[in-house]
């Protein structure tokens, strides 16, 4: 594995001992930042089942500018840590272990929002629009906010998930990477049924 392009580009990255993470190819990463970039002018991600720290890194080296990475094994952490100093990028990262519910609680409590988010849980878990409707009531994305879901093919999660829509899909054999967007509630305006209009506001 390596950082594909950006500031890091053609750093190796190293994989997490034994078989527990199962990393992003590099065809795939390739891919997916084709479609949501390829390039960012600032911004934040959140790596949430970080694994390598792969996509995250990416990220940064493509232009985000700060990445908050997640994950419950210590080997994943040790790992991350690597690779973000190997990208040279690790003053722009934050590196937490926790679960992901404890997480993005306490990110919740740190009032903190993200533009991009990765969600790449294990397959065994298929619950990848619960957590990006928690994020939402958390208050945890910013407007027009992008989830990157990378799932196993042979699930099909809702094109249309409250507050989200699906703007993108690709499958790589095993592997789909389902792109949504946030489309944040805007605040209603109207006071007492009656319309506001410019000129009596002034």
């Amino acid at each position: 594995m390596r950082v594909i392009s950006g500031t890091a580009k053609g750093r190796p990255l190293k994989s997490v001992p034994g078989n527990g993470t199962r990393p992003t190819t590099d065809k795939v990463k390739e891919a997916l930042f084709s479609m949501i970039g390829p390039y960012f002018e600032g911004g934040t991600a959140l790596d949430l089942y970080a694994g390598t720290g792969g996509l995250g890194i990416e990220a940064l080296s493509r232009g985000m500018e700060a990445a908050v990475f997640v994950d419950m094994e210590q080997k994943a952490l040790d790992t991350v840590r690597a690779n973000l100093k190997a990208a040279k990028v690790e003053a722009q990262a934050e590196v937490y272990r926790n679960d992901a519910g404890r997480a993005l609680a306490a990110l919740e409590k740190r009032g903190r929002a993200f533009d991009l988010v990765f969600l790449d849980p294990p397959y065994r878990l298929k619950h990848g629009d619960e957590l990006m409707m928690t994020m939402a009531a958390k208050n945890l994305l910013k407007p027009d906010a992008v989830i990157v879901l990378e799932h196993e093919s042979g699930y099909e999660y809702p094109e249309n998930i409250p507050g989200f829509s699906r703007t993108r899909q690709s499958v790589y054999g095993e592997t789909t990477i389902s792109i949504y967007q946030y489309e944040a509630a805007l605040p209603e305006v109207a006071v007492s049924g009656e319309e506001v209009n410019d000129e009596s506001a002034n």
